[in-house]
């Protein structure tokens, strides 16, 4: 991992969390002894509480206080030091990583003639979100992204390429999109929580890795009853 540009991981997460809820249009986050709460208001997503400082007797104590439905926790730990304090009614989303990258503009102008023959690169901006979406020959989902600048730094978010569509280059297409996007709207330091399966896209753009994420919900179901 390398040294944070933000100063401190804590600086960084906070700096993910005030860009994802531009991104999601989710709720200001609340600040508590131990991190953030944010109201995201979906079925599946009610809450997330994010852990800026987290050790043993936090994360036990929060899942005492916050085991309700819909309800999560993001903890910056790997999924193996995390899991042994809770009980089985809190379930992993698996590894993650909190990444980020200098933004530079890419060498030339993207534009939607540098998407691969058949496909359609389209873009908009909604409340200073800019949003991708690449379309097939047939007109149906390809690949999607999106990026949030909240001053200097960016919150690159929902980078997804549809299974039938993965390696024609449509998510390194979307990610220099997205960041030269965020380079001028003034952003100079990308972030992002990436996925086992994003990570290595990232790491080819030259994303690092700052910290070890994970994610876990409440369910009813994790406990077997």
């Amino acid at each position: 991992m390398l040294s944070s540009p933000f100063g401190s991981t804590a600086a960084a997460i906070r700096a993910w969390v005030e860009g994802w809820v531009v991104s999601r249009g989710a709720s200001d986050p609340v600040a508590q002894p131990w991190g953030l709460t944010v109201d995201v208001g979906l079925p599946h997503h009610a809450t997330r509480h994010v852990l800026t400082d987290a050790d043993e007797a936090t994360v036990r104590k929060l899942a005492e206080a916050y085991a309700a439905p819909a309800v999560a926790l993001k903890i910056f730990l790997p999924p193996e030091t995390v899991t042994p304090w809770l009980g089985p009614e809190w379930v992993s989303d698996g590894p993650g990583w909190l990444m980020t990258t200098p933004l530079r503009p890419s060498p030339g102008a993207v534009n939607p003639g540098d998407a691969p023959e058949g496909y359609t690169l389209k873009s908009w901006q909604r409340g200073g979100v800019t949003r991708l979406l690449v379309t097939a020959p047939d007109g149906g989902f390809a690949a999607r992204g999106q990026v949030a600048p909240t001053g200097r730094t960016a919150v690159v978010d929902q980078v997804e390429t549809a299974p039938a569509h993965r390696r024609k280059g449509l998510g390194a297409l979307v990610m220099s999109t997205l960041h030269n996007a965020a380079y001028e709207q003034g952003a100079s330091v990308g972030i992002l929580g990436a996925t086992t399966e994003g990570r290595g896209l990232y790491e080819s753009l030259h994303w690092e890795v700052l910290a070890p994420l994970v994610g876990v919900t409440y369910s009813d179901a994790g406990s077997g009853e």
